[in-house]
């Protein structure tokens, strides 16, 4: 409780004035570094032949904001065919098969960051540089670029326009994100994040190492002992090759944006990526800073910081119940490690919680908080292996993508989301009082609520008809590391990531075949996609609406009622939706380890 207590005193000192800042800079005023960085930026604007000063209506931003998107993906796509030939590449990486591409490609455009392979055996610096990492600052610029769209649409009245998607994008990149990038990249390479371009090294080991790999014939196909499973040797080292390559600097924008992914495939587990428990401790506030910042933007420029204020309440309330129960459920432990006969140092592992899958230099407190902030927020990054937690362990992190990620949320998905399921608590509560509904001076009609329906719907429909297919074909049960409720659990874990542009795995689902490829990278872009185009159409129908009076019959937005109002909204759609297909994977597991089978 101290340390939840702690990291939210911090989030919200340092979230309180970014807010302002990002405020005035979104608005176009001059302030901090945008008086230095003026110049660069009317050089992009006229290099790419950008009005600076015209604004775009809802449609023009959204088909804007596409093709951006989509010459992303062919870039990143482009990038890892041609590594192989590329400069930067001191290990000589082939080229990435089209369906990992495909995938990769997707998942980093789309803010999700899902990774089905390794990136230290896999990607080339300069692919992990030019393609991820760019691409970690450009989608989150987008998602920033979206909420202040919306924003936008509440703020003003009797207006056809929205704003300009070129410039917004510009400036959250130029003023917001790489100053912050540099500043933490800089602290995570004083606490020992790796940072060069220098060729893998090897290493003499301490001691020597035994393991076993299997025989393979001439042709490289597996020798198969009389027993018909596979024939191992003993093999045995005393080198270790380290990787290297531009670790902190995508680590910070990684954090920042909320992306996820990792420079390396242990991710925010491995000591390179994260090597201290201040590093962890700043990671777990760079992935809310920004979303909480945006909540502080959002009171300002609708002129009523108390709104913000409301958004950020309910979202923390969310949030600190999820850690609680992360943290408990993981403390508990699997008791029937003693009860069963298990060795006797598996029962000692567990007798003060469950450190299974999970780092020793962070510990069960450490590990918690960031698995409830990295899937609160849409940021897949790990530092403990999510297929290891005890099934109320794994319910949460999976519950909390599945309400949308609107807990904090990625940067602007997460408030965009929030404020989505504001107008439906308005909706609602109109209903209820036999009113026009209505939320900051606009009406809420028909229009509005179809959209915002498309919007709640869309990810739901991908996660459970994916999920649904991937159970019943024989390509995507041969993924499953598990049997039962747990196999079932990584399917689930896994399309809900991907349909939530979260990132994050189980980490116990062979995912990196041509059918999870194609599958996650088919929900990562309609996930992402199918929620923003009907996000902007609303943006664009509030701001031609003329902003009504207050009387005694509008319903306060920025009080406990409403708080607790759209808490209740959000549990209860993310509930309704989902409680089925949890009910099959981590709550019968738990009731199977309750009756210790």
């Amino acid at each position: 409780m101290l340390q939840l207590g702690l990291f939210l005193v911090v989030l919200i000192a340092l979230a309180w004035p970014l807010g302002a800042y990002m405020t005035r800079v979104m608005q176009g005023e001059n302030v901090g570094p945008v008086r230095f960085f003026a110049p660069l930026e009317r050089a992009f604007y006229r290099l790419a032949g950008i009005k600076q000063d015209e604004e775009m209506g809802w449609r023009g931003y959204a088909v804007a904001l596409i093709l951006f998107n989509v010459l992303g993906v062919a870039a990143v796509y482009a990038l890892q065919r041609l590594q192989g030939m590329l400069p930067f590449n001191p290990q000589a990486m082939a080229a990435v098969s089209p369906d990992s591409s495909f995938n990769t490609a997707v998942s980093f455009v789309t803010n999700t960051n899902w990774q089905g392979y390794g990136g230290e055996t896999t990607m080339s610096y300069l692919t992990q540089m030019l393609g991820l990492t760019v691409q970690n600052f450009v989608s989150a610029a987008t998602g920033a670029a979206v909420v202040i769209a919306l924003i936008r649409g509440f703020a003003r009245h009797s207006s056809a326009k929205i704003g300009n998607f070129w410039v917004d994008v510009t400036r959250m990149t130029l003023y917001v994100l790489l100053p912050l990038a540099v500043v933490f990249a800089l602290v995570f390479t004083q606490q020992g994040a790796i940072q060069n371009l220098s060729a893998y090294k090897d290493v003499h080991t301490v001691e020597t190492v035994k393991y076993q790999q299997p025989k393979q014939d001439a042709k490289g196909n597996p020798v198969l002992g009389k027993d018909g499973k596979p024939a191992m040797d003993d093999k045995t080292s005393q080198t270790q090759t380290l990787p290297m390559g531009p670790v902190a600097s995508q680590e910070a924008i990684k954090m920042l944006g909320t992306n996820g992914g990792g420079f390396f495939n242990a991710n925010s587990a491995h000591p390179y990526e994260n090597p201290t428990p201040l590093v962890n401790f700043l990671q777990d506030i760079a992935i809310f800073l920004i979303p909480a910042a945006l909540c502080f933007l959002f009171g300002r420029m609708v002129g009523d910081r108390r709104q913000g204020w409301a958004i950020l309440a309910a979202m923390t309330i969310m949030f600190a119940t999820a850690v609680v129960v992360e943290t408990s459920a993981e403390q508990a432990g699997v008791p029937q490690y003693s009860s069963l006969g298990i060795d006797q140092r598996a029962s000692q592992l567990q007798s003060g919680g469950n450190m299974e899958g999970k780092e020793t230099r962070f510990g069960i407190i450490d590990t918690s908080l960031f698995v409830a902030v990295t899937t609160s927020a849409s940021c897949g990054a790990v530092n403990a292996m999510h297929d290891s937690l005890t099934p109320i362990g794994g319910l949460v992190p999976m519950f909390l993508m599945q309400l949308g990620e609107v807990v904090f949320g990625g940067v602007g998905s997460g408030l965009y989301g929030m404020l989505i399921f504001a107008i439906l608590a308005v909706f609602i509560a109109g209903l209820m009082v036999g009113r026009t509904p209505e939320y900051l001076g606009k009406k809420i009609e028909t229009y509005e609520m179809k959209m915002t329906a498309i919007t709640i719907l869309v990810t739901p429909t991908l996660v459970l008809a994916l999920t649904a297919i991937a159970v019943s074909l024989a390509a995507g049960k041969a993924g499953i590391a598990n049997p039962a409720a747990h196999g079932f659990s990584e399917i689930l874990y896994a399309f809900t990531s991907a349909a939530n542009n979260n990132g994050s795995a189980f980490a116990g689902l062979s995912a990196n075949t041509p059918f999870y490829n194609i599958m996650t990278g088919l929900a990562m872009f309609f996930g992402r996609f199918f929620m923003i185009v009907p996000i902007l159409a609303i943006a664009g129908s509030l701001a031609a609406k003329k902003r009504l009076a207050v009387t005694g019959g509008t319903l306060p937005t920025h009080g406990p009622l409403f708080v607790t109002l759209l808490i209740g909204t959000v549990l209860l759609v993310g509930a309704l939706n989902y409680v089925p297909a949890l009910a099959l994977g981590p709550v019968v597991e738990h009731l199977q380890m309750l009756a210790a089978r």
